[in-house]
């Protein structure tokens, strides 16, 4: 798991490319269950990064 902050963004970015503009498009047209799978995407790559980042401090303060 990368914790470069421009590669997580990156990531991020990309996940939700694809989701339409619910200003542009109106809500009632969205696949609301498309649009729960990419968030959930994004939010697990969010906690990756972030449990991989608590991880290697917690293993710095061990040392």
């Amino acid at each position: 798991m990368s914790t470069d902050p421009e590669q997580i963004r990156t990531d991020i970015a990309a996940l939700l490319a694809g989701l339409p503009d619910p200003a542009v498009v109106g809500v009632e047209s969205l696949d609301i269950d498309a649009v729960a799978v990419r968030l959930e995407q994004a939010h697990d790559l969010l906690v990756r990064a972030l449990e991989s980042v608590e991880g290697r401090g917690e293993a710095i303060r061990e040392h």
